[in-house]
C-alpha cells in the first residue's frame, strides 16, 4: 500500500533524513555533534561536563604540561594559562619545550600550587577548564566563583598518591582534551612495567623490606630532613618492597623527620633528590644541565653532612641520587623501576629503566626526557 504525503510533508521528512544522514556523516568524519557531551570525573569524586572538548586548559603545575606532552604532540597547543614554574619541569626541559614550541612564552600565568590561589587571574585567563592540583584545590568559595564566570573546575593528582591517583588523572585530561586513544596507549604500557615489578616482589617477606630513607631537596638548608610520610613518594617505595622511615611518624603526604630519628631508624639505603634549583646550596645537582660526575660529587657533599656517616647506607654503598623532577610526575614509572633496583638490587638486576625511557621517548613523549637523572654514589 502506497501512502500519498502532501508536498510540504514529504518536503519535511526529507529534510529530517537529510539532516540524520549529515549528523552520521559528521560522526564518522570524527567531528561530532555540536551538541556532543564530554564527562570528566575528577579525583574528588565529582563530575563537570564540557559541551565539547576543552581547548584552552588552565594548569596550576608545570608537571600537567609533562603530562599533556605524553598525549598530545603539541601540548601547549591546549593552554590558556600555567604558573610558569619552571623548577618543577627542570630549565633544560623547559628550554627543549620553549625551542619546540614557542608559544609556551605568550601563556598567561597564574599562581602555582605552591603558592596562593587568584581568583582573579584565573577568570582573566579565559580558560575553559580549570585543573587544579589536589593538594591546593580551591575552596567551595573559590571555586563557586570560578564557575559562576562559566569555568568549569577540575581536581588531579600526581603528588598526595601517585599510584592511585595517576590513572584517573591522565584519563581526565585525555577525556577533557579528545585523546583518549592516547592515554590509554600509555597506560596499557605504563601498567604492563607496574605489574611486572610487582610480579617480581610477589614473595616477598616482610623481613626483607629494607628500610629507606628517600630526602626530597636534601641538604637545601642547614636543618634535617624533609620526607615523604604517608604517601607521596613513600607510596613508591612501599610498593617497591621497601619500608618508609617517615611514614611512622609524618601522617601526611610530606614532612620533616629530625636528624635524631633518621640515626635511629639506621636507613639501609638512602636516596636524595636535587636538581638545577639546588644551584647555591649544598644539595644534589643532577639532571640534563650536569654530567654524571657532577652528580656524584655533590651527592657526595650531601652524605658528608654531620651524623650520616654512621647510616647503614652509607657504610654499605646504598646512596643514590635522583632528581627531583621524577617526583610527583605522570613519568612516575620511571621512579619506580629505579627504586625497585636500588631497594632490591639482587631482584632487578636485570631491569633496564634506560630501555623505559627510551620507549617512552619514543612512543609517546612530545619532548624527550634527558639525563641524567638518577646516579649511584658508588
Amino acid at each position: 500500500m502506497r501512502i500519498n504525503f502532501p508536498l510540504n510533508l514529504r518536503a519535511v521528512l526529507t529534510a529530517g533524513a537529510l539532516m540524520r544522514a549529515a549528523v552520521v556523516a559528521a560522526v564518522l568524519a570524527g567531528i561530532g555533534p555540536a551538541f556532543a557531551d564530554v564527562t570528566l570525573k575528577d579525583v574528588t569524586g565529582r563530575e563537570v561536563h564540557l559541551d565539547a572538548p576543552a581547548h584552552r586548559l588552565l594548569i596550576d603545575d608545570g608537571r600537567y604540561l609533562i603530562a599533556l606532552a605524553l598525549i598530545n604532540p603539541d601540548p601547549v597547543s591546549v593552554l590558556a594559562a600555567w604558573p610558569h614554574d619552571i623548577n618543577r619541569i627542570g630549565k633544560a626541559t623547559y628550554a627543549a619545550y620553549e625551542k619546540k614550541f614557542p608559544a609556551i612564552d605568550k601563556l598567561a600565568r597564574v599562581a602555582s600550587s605552591a603558592g596562593s590561589l587568584s581568583v582573579e587571574q584565573v577568570i582573566a585567563a579565559r580558560p575553559d577548564l580549570a585543573v587544579f592540583s589536589l593538594g591546593s584545590q580551591p575552596t567551595e568559595e573559590q571555586r563557586s566563583r570560578i564557575e559562576a564566570a562559566g569555568i568549569p573546575v577540575v581536581v588531579i593528582d600526581f603528588f598526595t598518591h601517585p599510584l592511585a591517583n595517576l590513572e584517573p588523572s591522565l584519563r581526565l585530561l585525555a577525556a577533557a582534551t579528545g585523546r583518549e586513544a592516547q592515554a590509554e596507549a600509555f597506560l596499557a604500557f605504563r601498567r604492563a612495567r607496574l605489574d611486572a615489578v610487582k610480579a617480581k616482589l610477589a614473595d616477598l617477606k616482610p623481613d626483607e623490606r629494607p628500610r629507606v630513607f628517600l630526602e626530597p631537596h636534601a641538604a637545601m638548608t642547614s636543618d634535617c630532613c624533609n620526607s615523604p610520610g604517608k604517601g607521596n613518594v613513600g607510596d613508591i617505595i612501599e610498593a617497591d618492597g621497601g619500608t618508609n622511615i617517615g611514614a611512622a611518624v609524618i601522617p601526611r603526604a610530606f614532612g620533616k623527620l629530625n636528624l635524631e630519628y633518621v640515626i635511629s631508624q639506621d636507613p639501609q639505603v638512602y636516596i636524595a633528590t636535587g636538581g638545577s634549583h639546588m644551584e647555591g646550596t649544598a644539595g644534589l645537582l643532577i639532571g640534563p644541565e650536569y654530567t654524571a660526575a657532577k652528580a656524584r660529587e655533590t651527592l657526595a657533599r650531601v652524605v658528608s653532612r654531620p651524623g650520616f656517616s654512621g647510616l647503614a647506607a652509607v657504610r654499605d654503598h646504598r646512596v643514590h641520587g635522583l632528581s627531583h623532577q621524577m617526583l610527583n610526575s605522570p613519568l612516575d614509572i620511571f621512579t619506580v623501576e629505579i627504586l625497585a633496583k636500588w631497594i632490591h638490587p639482587e631482584r632487578f638486576k636485570d631491569l633496564d629503566v634506560d630501555e623505559t625511557v627510551r620507549e617512552v621517548n619514543e612512543r609517546f613523549l612530545a619532548v624527550p626526557v634527558e639525563g641524567p637523572n638518577w646516579v649511584d654514589l658508588d
